[in-house]
This record gives C-alpha cells, sequence and structure tokens, in this order.
C-alpha cells in the first residue's frame, strides 16, 4: 500500500480546513512540503481543489486525528485498508491492435518476415496481434492482397514499441543464430567472381564497339576507291 493517501493535495485543504493539525503533521501525512501546506493555508496554493475527507473515504481514523491535535509530535498513520485486492496477472494471448490500426498489420508482417527471418510466428503474433495462418499466407505469399502489401516497421505504424522489437528479435537471435547469419550473408556485397565476370562481359563490349568502327573505316575506304575508280 502507498504511504500516502489518495489525492493528497485534497486531503491537505481539507485537514488544513477540518482540523487543528499542524502543518508538519499534515504535510508529513501527505508526502508533502510544510511550506506547501502553509500556502493552501494561506490561500496561495490549491485554489480550487475541493477537500477530501479521508476518514469517510477510509484512509485515517477519527481517533488517529485526535491523537495528532493531542500531540504536536505524533504522526499519523494510514488506516489499513480491509479491501484486498487480488493480484493482477499477466495477460496471455495476442496483443490486443485497435481497429483503426488493424489494416497496418499485414504490412507490418511482411516486414517482419523479411527483415528477421529468425522470428518464430509466436513472436510475431505477440509484437502484432495476429494469427498464425495470416503469416503463414503472407510467407507464403498467398494472401488475399499479397499484391498490394508494402514492408511497414511495426514501431512507426504504432503496433509494438521498439523496446518489444528488440527484445524479441535478441531473444530469436539467441535461439536462432543460423537465420540470422543467412539474413546478414544476404546483406553482403556480390562476392568476386560474380563482379569479376561483368567486368569481363564490358571488356568484350568494348571490343565489340572497336570491331564496328573499324568496319565502318573500311567501308569508307571501299567507297573512296570505288570514286577514284569512276572518275578514271
Amino acid at each position: 500500500m502507498s504511504n500516502a493517501p489518495l489525492m493528497p493535495k485534497a486531503t491537505a485543504v481539507w485537514l488544513v480546513e477540518n482540523t487543528s493539525l499542524s502543518f508538519a503533521q499534515i504535510a508529513d501525512f501527505c508526502k508533502l512540503h510544510e511550506l506547501e501546506v502553509k500556502a493552501v493555508a494561506d490561500g496561495d496554493a490549491a485554489q480550487g481543489i475541493k477537500g477530501l475527507d479521508p476518514i469517510t473515504s477510509g484512509q485515517i481514523t477519527r481517533e488517529e486525528i485526535e491523537r495528532g491535535q493531542d500531540n504536536p509530535n505524533h504522526r499519523l498513520q494510514l488506516a489499513v485498508s480491509k479491501v484486498r485486492l487480488p493480484p493482477v496477472k499477466p495477460r496471455k494471448g495476442p496483443r490486443y491492435t485497435p481497429v483503426s490500426r488493424r489494416q497496418d498489420r499485414p504490412n507490418a508482417i511482411l516486414w517482419l518476415v523479411r527483415n528477421h527471418p529468425e522470428l518464430k510466428d509466436t513472436q510475431i503474433i505477440r509484437l502484432v496481434g495476429t494469427t498464425k495462418s495470416t503469416i503463414a499466407a503472407i510467407r507464403d505469399r498467398t494472401h488475399w492482397n499479397a499484391a498490394n502489401l508494402t514492408p511497414s516497421d511495426p514501431v512507426t505504424l504504432g503496433l509494438c514499441s521498439q523496446i518489444d522489437l528488440d527484445f524479441e528479435v535478441s531473444k530469436a537471435a539467441k535461439a536462432n543464430p543460423d537465420a540470422v547469419l543467412r539474413r546478414e550473408e544476404e546483406d553482403t556485397l556480390l562476392p568476386a567472381e560474380i563482379t569479376t565476370a561483368e567486368d569481363a562481359g564490358a571488356e568484350e563490349r568494348e571490343l565489340d564497339v572497336e570491331s564496328v568502327f573499324a568496319k565502318l573505316k573500311q567501308l569508307k575506304r571501299d567507297d573512296a576507291d570505288d570514286e577514284d575508280d569512276d572518275r578514271r
């Protein structure tokens, strides 16, 4: 339970107006500065705030306030709540996605599949709140809107936070390092064999151009010889 009462300023306003407790006692109970409580009493602070009765709200007993009024050195104690709230269990299952953003999920799934193939389907479900059948359809390009899908970062779309994405990616990288290595190899430059082969082809094309010019020059010479023969 918190050491401060609910709505501490409103509680301080009520205690200033309805009790003879010292500023120090009210400040200690409401977890405020003593000068702030004095400003409340002078009307310089908490203007427009309606006082909250801590007795009726069950946060302190009347007897406890009376003990504080009789003894300026007494520190007020919050009353023990009789209400026991059950512990909140973490919610299992896919993440809830607002209706306005559900149309962006296929684009986010396509981005995750392409950029992080090491992620498992269950991890993608946790990130964007989808189903395994939808992920499989996007992987196999059998989704009904596959032709119009555009890979989009789920963080940019607001479907998950960057912290959640980084956590799932690091977790998947530890569990499946081979997929990460394959992705890094695909992102690297082409091997030397391919680049040198392209250079060789360029040299051949240059040689072909030179041969064409040589043939043109030969034709011009032949035409010139024919003209000389006609003059004779």
